[in-house]
Order: C-alpha cells, then structure tokens, then sequence
C-alpha cells in the first residue's frame, strides 16, 4: 500500500472511529452513571490507535470528548470533557505506539490495550488534580480510584474482552497489522 494510500486509509478509519465515539454513548442512554461504568466512548478510541496508529488515535480520543461535549452538552465540558480528553488521547496513543512495536500477537494486543488503560487513567487523574488547582473542586486520591477503577469495572471487562477480539478479526480481514 502506497503512503497517501495508507493516509487516507487512517483518515477514513478515523472518521469512522470518532463518529463511533460519538454515536455510541446513546446506547447507555446518555445517562452519566451508565457511561461511567460502561465507558463506550474509549471502545472506538483504543481500536483506533490499533487501527490507525498513536498519532491518529491520540488525536481521535482528544476531539471525541470534547466534540460531543460542544454538540450535546454530554460530557459536561469541564471537569468532564476536558480530563477525558486527555485520558482518550493517551488510550488512542498508546495502543498505537505500543501495537507497533510489540508482536501481533494475543500477547501483544493485551500488553498495548492494557498499558493503554493504565496509562489514560493515569493522565486522567492527573489532569483533575491538576484541574482541582484551578478550581473550587477536590479530588481525593478515593475519587480517583473511584472513578478510574472501582465504578469502571464493567466497561474495564468489555474493554479487555472487546478490543482483542476485534483486532484478531481485523487481523484475519488484513485491516491490521497482523502477526506473521
């Protein structure tokens, strides 16, 4: 595949991928309590930085927030859109960065998205402390570990269950790099 093949291949993917992250929050109802436990929106991020690489992911997952924020009101711009909007872009970054470099194999895919995870929960709670400097918030080491982890469960386990076995499907279609 040509270079300005492959361009316009990542453009398309991630077009697609953030109309994804547009879209599929509606299914949890647009009901903040079910989007925090489900996370829809990250599904569509990780796939792209597989499917695109970092740089287009981190880009995908930094608009996505913040875009449906200033369509919809949903998340609520700050403290909300703006922390996720870092948080994606580290998911989409490093799922690309690190599906580069490591074996296109389960092994790979599993040591890119959870690294992926871990670190976007990192930069998230790190930009709310930092938002909490700015502000007339607090945010607890609790909070954070409430809302990186303990509420997220169930979208963690869809994340973890999800996004593998679409990259092994886009792997047999040849829509990824896929391991040799």
């Amino acid at each position: 595949m040509t270079r300005s093949n492959q361009s316009l291949k990542n453009m398309v993917m991630a077009a697609l991928m953030l109309a994804l992250a547009y879209i599929l929050p509606n299914f949890t109802g647009n009901i903040p309590q079910f989007g925090s436990m489900l996370l829809p929106m990250h599904l569509p991020i990780l796939l792209c930085g597989f499917l695109c690489g970092g740089p287009w992911g981190a880009a995908v997952g930094f608009i996505a927030p913040l875009m449906r924020s200033a369509v919809l009101g949903m998340p609520p711009m700050f403290p909300t859109a703006v922390s996720m909007a870092f948080e994606l872009a580290a998911y989409g970054f490093v799922t690309g960065f690190l599906y580069q470099r490591l074996p296109k194999n389960l092994g790979g895919i599993y040591a890119s998205l959870i690294s992926a995870m871990v670190c976007g929960r990192v930069v998230w709670g790190v930009v709310r402390a930092l938002m909490t400097l700015a502000g007339n918030n607090t945010f607890s080491f609790a909070a954070f570990i409430a809302g990186a982890f303990t509420t997220a469960i169930p979208g963690i386990i869809l994340q973890l269950a999800v996004i593998p076995a679409l990259v092994l499907a886009l792997q047999k279609a040849k829509l990824v790099p896929q391991a040799v």
